[in-house]
């Protein structure tokens, strides 16, 4: 071992010098301060992923007095709540992919002989397998409509045909109209303006935007 290196000084009692690389920081943004800013805080709700950049002591500040929920109420700090339980992903009641009231049992054992009463949840057989015709929870190309697809389309208001250029527009269109700004600072549509993101969002990382 080269006594002279840095990995040494990390077993030295006192270091003869502290030579691990130095990089410039920029300053601190708070108002009037100019030390360097070597932490980060959030810059809020409906704006995740940005941060300030605050020297200690002015992150120790911002931090004292930060609340996430601040202008929501107390139902909506419950609703969030409730939904973080679940990653603010959409979810639906056990059991909705049950059998289907007026469903006959002699429909559901021409899906398949072996299928019994039940109604196919999972797509196994998307298809009536004697007439070759769609099931109403396919798309006109074929596709399988999953649950949570159908509920995030509901949300922007659309259907099940809907295409990739329908929903970013709906999506713009929706944002523009519940967003705060455009209601002159009125927060109480921050819930539906999240869920319509939540829907989006959903939607893009299935692939369908």
């Amino acid at each position: 071992m080269k006594f002279d290196s840095p990995l040494f000084d990390r077993i030295r009692v006192k270091p003869d010098q502290d030579r691990r690389l130095r990089t410039d920081t920029q300053a601190c943004q708070w108002p009037g301060c100019t030390c360097s800013a070597t932490h980060r805080a959030p810059k809020g709700r409906l704006r995740e992923g940005e941060y300030w950049r605050f020297c200690l002591e002015h992150v120790r500040e911002y931090n004292s007095s930060y609340n996430y929920f601040a202008g929501m109420s107390d139902d909506a700090v419950a609703r969030f709540q409730k939904d973080a339980l679940t990653g603010h992903r959409p979810t639906w009641k056990l059991g909705l992919n049950g059998k289907q009231p007026g469903v006959s049992r002699g429909r559901a054992r021409r899906l398949h002989p072996d299928f019994g009463a039940a109604s196919d949840p999972f797509g196994f057989f998307g298809e009536d397998l004697r007439s070759g015709r769609a099931r109403p929870d396919q798309t006109p190309a074929g596709r399988m409509v999953r649950n949570a697809e159908r509920k995030a389309l509901d949300t922007l208001g659309l259907d099940t045909a809907a295409t990739g250029p329908d929903i970013k527009a709906r999506f713009k269109l929706l944002v523009k109209r519940h967003h705060p700004d455009a209601n002159g600072g009125d927060r109480t549509c921050e819930d539906k303006l999240r869920e319509i993101i939540q829907a989006y969002n959903y939607l893009k990382s299935a692939g369908l935007c």
